[in-house]
């Protein structure tokens, strides 16, 4: 489906149309074009795979089908990185607290992250790595750090310098004080006595009791969170990328610290062109996370609603808003659901053709205005529609041929 309706848009629009996109670092809405003109560069930060998969986790990863769909739709090869983080402090804390192998419960959940959003209908990245599967590169990332003077090692840990990056903070644009602060809540340590200024950040982990380890120029270890993500993104995609993305609890200090070690790793700026960030998704009035515990996982909403229900619910909602999930949202976009089946299934009459083009270019329209989806639900529920209404006197083929296209954009599965 996407390849025919790719050769359809790109037969009339080629690449030539203005898609824009929210960039973080600039705090602009700017048109996006990838940085060689063909192929977009996309990496999106994926799971600790432990308590997967929340709506939470859906909202981002759905997202980012959305915006692989459309650029594919409009000609432009999409290579996109997807990782799994599965070492980390996280993950190493769950697998003590529940008595499991760190592998296992990584392996066991992310299983279910590929079951969930496949029953989801998404695309599958290209390429999907697990940080344990990339010491290698993440070894060669931090030597050249150390070699350049940004990173030093202290009693078998190896830190990045970030008095060494007069830049530190352009992406989050938060005061030293507010990331210290934040630093602390986000699981890092200001005042550990090895650190030679309080934002430092670990790049290598010496090995500490019953972890696992691998080998290192510094020693058994394993590696630091945030150049796991860098050392995957250019492994996959190059010294330079399109697009990143994420959740917005990972601006600080999560891609700051990507930034920062990234381009002193490589010499080569920016690191990213756009920075994307997914809006915090709330239940029961705090934020839906692993560590508050409190979450909807996607798979038990599937147990009672379609996943077309819920991919429809999530999209009515902008990405870039923090939002409240409803328990009874995913029941109220099941009569859109069906209606979408109904509208491409129905038989037409014959009579003179619909007329359709409008919807095309609302749809449109709405995508290109940084993934305005809330819009696009509503174009998809008006064309539906209308096909339904004037099947018995219009010939709507045509109508219905748009209406699957346009569907497939947002990964609606019964509009087929």
């Amino acid at each position: 489906m996407i390849a025919r309706a790719r050769h359809e848009w790109e037969w009339e629009w080629g690449c030539l149309v203005a898609l824009k996109l929210f960039d973080t670092l600039t705090g602009e809405t700017r048109e996006f074009k990838p940085l060689d003109g063909r192929t977009v560069r996309m990496y999106v930060c994926g799971v600790t795979p432990y308590d997967t998969t929340h709506v939470g986790h859906a909202m981002t990863y759905l997202t980012f089908d959305v915006l692989n769909r459309y650029c594919q739709m409009l000609g432009y090869r999409v290579k996109y990185v997807q990782n799994v983080t599965d070492i980390d402090d996280d993950i190493l804390k769950r697998a003590t607290r529940d008595d499991e192998n760190w592998d296992n419960l990584g392996d066991r959940h992310t299983r279910r992250l590929v079951e969930d959003l496949s029953a989801l209908n998404v695309l599958w990245p290209q390429a999907y790595p697990r940080a344990s599967e990339e010491v290698e590169k993440i070894i060669e990332l931090t030597s050249a750090l150390e070699r350049d003077g940004y990173a030093y090692l202290s009693e078998g840990n190896v830190y990045f310098r970030v008095a060494a990056d007069e830049d530190y903070g352009v992406l989050s644009k938060y005061t030293r004080d507010e990331m210290i602060a934040l630093s602390r809540e986000r699981g890092a340590d200001p005042d550990d006595p090895r650190k030679e200024g309080p934002l430092d950040f670990i790049l290598w982990q010496g090995q500490q009791p019953g972890e696992p380890a691998w080998k290192s120029p510094w020693g058994p270890g394993r590696p630091g969170w945030h150049i796991e993500c860098s050392a995957m993104a250019m492994r996959y995609l190059g010294p330079q990328i399109d697009i990143h993305g994420g959740g917005s609890d990972l601006i600080y200090p999560h891609h700051e610290c990507e930034i920062a070690q990234s381009q002193h790793a490589t010499g080569s700026a920016p690191f990213c062109q756009f920075w994307m960030h997914i809006g915090m998704v709330n239940y029961q009035g705090e934020k839906m996370s692993k560590s508050l515990g409190n979450l909807v996982l996607a798979r038990t909403v599937m147990r009672h609603h379609t996943p077309d229900a819920l991919r429809l619910y999530l999209h009515s909602n902008h990405y870039r808003e923090s939002w409240n999930y409803r328990d009874t949202g995913p029941a109220e976009y099941e009569a859109l659901a069906s209606l979408l089946k109904e509208a491409v299934t129905t038989e037409s009459r014959g009579g003179a053709e619909f007329d359709s083009q409008r919807f095309e270019t609302r749809f449109r329209n709405a995508i290109e205005d940084d993934l305005n989806t809330p819009e696009a639900v509503n174009v998809l529920r008006e064309l539906a529609t209308d096909i339904v209404t004037y099947a018995t006197e219009s010939d709507i083929r045509p109508a219905q041929a748009q209406l699957r296209t346009l569907a497939e954009v947002l990964g609606v599965q019964g509009a087929r």
